[in-house]
């Protein structure tokens, strides 16, 4: 929790101060009274003390003036809200290599589902686009607000080819300016890339990356893969044989560095799922900060009324 005008809470000083002089003006009456009346004779005298009443609703007056100090230091509480009209692109790799195995039932169906369920999943008013990259990148589905396409379009990748990861980042940085006109500010935008390997042709994906970040793009990079993952290739003569097909952590985690972004590496479907639902939280939702000052105020008065109420019950007056 923070404080907009936290200088109030100075004020605090003042509880325990009025505590110690409740007690000093507590004990000063007890030896008054001693003065007049003999000890021995107190309990014919005043047969039944009010005891520990007699100092609560004091102790709530003491609380109710603390929460009224931090009301007036106008405290704040840091919640997520949704990104009003913010853009996400899915950038998704779907090279031949995502056929691979190893993340069952094989890499591009277990990105294809966690994507699907991460738009699902998205604010209603964030836009959702779409690029699929083998050997060259493909807009698939323009930023939109009808993420039923979006899913739609997600489920019907297919893999083939090389990788041109580069040009997969600059196709949706084009997709994310699309619709903005000149002068106009940009809604807030994220790129999700996923991608099993190295890149194998197009632009430089560092080159790609630091674009990104003069657009103030993040990345978000997934590493989807084990080092042992293999497809199967044609033989020259006939046949296929295994040929490995590693993910590229390494440049992935530039990527994401280079433009303030985060890495995140999945070997199976459930880690890959847990990695998009966490991201699409992340890049739909930003974190800001609420005033809960009446919270405060309003607990502060109910404590001033429970202190009064049990005042005039128990002693028929206030303090």
């Amino acid at each position: 929790m923070t404080f907009a005008a936290p200088l109030f809470l100075l004020g605090l000083v003042l509880v325990p101060v009025g505590i110690w002089a409740y007690v000093v003006h507590s004990r000063r009456r007890a030896a008054q009274a001693s003065r007049w009346a003999n000890p021995a004779l107190m309990p014919a005298v005043a047969p039944t003390r009010p005891g520990w009443r007699r100092h609560a609703p004091l102790a709530l007056y003491a609380l109710a003036l603390s929460g009224l100090l931090v009301g007036l230091a106008r405290p704040e509480r840091t919640v997520a809200v949704p990104v009003e009209q913010a853009t996400v692109m899915l950038t998704t790799d779907v090279s031949g290599s995502m056929l691979a195995r190893d993340v069952a039932p094989n890499r591009l169906v277990a990105a294809r589902n966690a994507a699907d369920r991460m738009v699902a999943r998205l604010p209603r008013r964030v836009r959702a686009g779409l690029v699929a990259f083998n050997h060259n990148a493909q807009l698939v589905q323009p930023p939109t607000v009808d993420h039923e396409a979006v899913r739609t379009s997600i489920r019907a990748l297919e893999s083939s080819g090389g990788t041109a990861t580069g040009d997969a980042i600059t196709a949706a940085l084009n997709a994310i300016r699309t619709g903005v006109r000149p002068g106009e500010k940009r809604p807030p935008a994220a790129i999700l890339l996923l991608s099993d390997g190295k890149s194998t042709r197009g632009r430089d994906v560092l080159d790609a990356a630091r674009e990104a970040r003069r657009q103030k793009v993040r990345i978000y990079t997934v590493a989807l893969g084990t080092p042992t993952g293999t497809i199967d290739v044609p033989r020259a003569g006939g046949g296929t044989r295994p040929e490995t097909v590693p993910p590229d952590p390494a440049a992935l985690r530039q990527i994401a560095q280079i433009t303030g972004g985060r890495t995140f590496q999945a070997t199976a479907a459930s880690e890959l799922d847990a990695i998009y639902r966490a991201l699409g939280s992340q890049v739909a939702l930003k974190d800001e900060k609420r005033e809960v000052t009446s919270a405060f105020a309003g607990g502060a008065l109910l404590l001033i009324l429970a202190g009064a109420l049990m005042s005039l019950r128990w002693f028929g007056r206030l303090p």
